[in-house]
């Protein structure tokens, strides 16, 4: 008898990812039961599921390019059929790397690959990067981020080496924006969009940092919410109002633990209540 997922968030574990037992601690966070769902499960145990989360990690190792075996694995089929009813699903680094291969962001063409995910393109430098950089918040009807306001600059750990949105079809990225499909874009502490590095850590077109489809209900994010999801995380030398009440919490450890720039991601699930399963 497969364990059912009903009322609950699934975070899918790919072999190789690495960010599944955090990412469900953030949805738990917020009041909302989570678990982990192995790729090899009975995929007929997400129906009825609250909520799917693809998290960071390197699926198969990243063999070909980021994201792709995972993509082609028989529980996406599931998403698939899950997101095109309507389910939320997150897709965050790893887990937006498998969503753009899978062709469910931008869903324009439903599962037909329109982006890509390519190896980032910074100054002086190439492969991997790493480090806290600023989301500014775009209108759009992304379930995912409808807790944030238009124009709210959220800080958020980056960690790729392939997180360069980008499509060979200009008008694919159109329509995407025509659509309210750009969710957000890397901006600096005051919301600009600086199009250079280290405001663009990727050299993502248009700075576009997590796409959702026209629906609303799916994104793909390349930076970690889960990561900033307790103020405890936030760096103290930020420089922004989050480092702010960071150093005015420390030593108090029930300030530290609370809420972080990155939760609302979670709590954009409607706050569903359930015990940590």
């Amino acid at each position: 008898m497969a364990n059912s997922f009903t009322g609950a968030v699934a975070v899918v574990q790919f072999p190789g990812v690495n960010c599944e037992y955090e990412t469900a601690a953030a949805a738990r966070a917020v009041g909302v039961s989570a678990a982990i769902f192995r790729w090899n499960e009975d995929p007929a145990a997400l129906d009825g599921c609250l909520g799917i989360v693809l998290p960071g990690g390197f699926s198969y190792q990243d063999r070909i390019r980021a994201g792709v075996v995972a993509a082609k694995d028989r529980v996406m089929d599931a998403v698939s059929a899950l997101a095109r009813a309507g389910t939320p699903v997150l897709g965050i680094c790893n887990g937006a790397q498998v969503l753009v291969e899978a062709g469910l962001i931008p869903g324009i063409h439903w599962e037909k690959v329109d982006l890509a995910l390519a190896p980032n393109v910074m100054a002086d430098r190439e492969g991997y990067y790493c480090n806290w950089i600023y989301l500014r918040r775009e209108p759009t009807n992304c379930l995912w981020t409808k807790l944030y306001g238009d124009g709210e600059v959220v800080p958020v750990p980056v960690a790729h080496a392939e997180g360069r949105f980008t499509t060979e079809d200009a008008g694919v990225l159109e329509e995407m924006k025509r659509g309210g499909q750009v969710a957000l874009r890397y901006c600096d502490a005051s919301g600009a969009v600086v199009p250079s590095f280290p405001v663009n850590p990727n050299g993502s077109v248009e700075n576009i940092a997590g796409v959702c489809n026209r629906e609303g209900n799916v994104l793909a994010l390349m930076p970690h919410p889960e990561r900033a999801a307790w103020l405890r995380q936030v760096p103290e030398d930020l420089g922004d109002r989050w480092a702010r009440r960071r150093r005015a919490a420390a030593g108090d450890q029930a300030a530290l633990e609370g809420e972080g720039p990155g939760r609302r991601f979670f709590a954009a699930l409607g706050g569903a209540k359930g015990g940590s399963r």
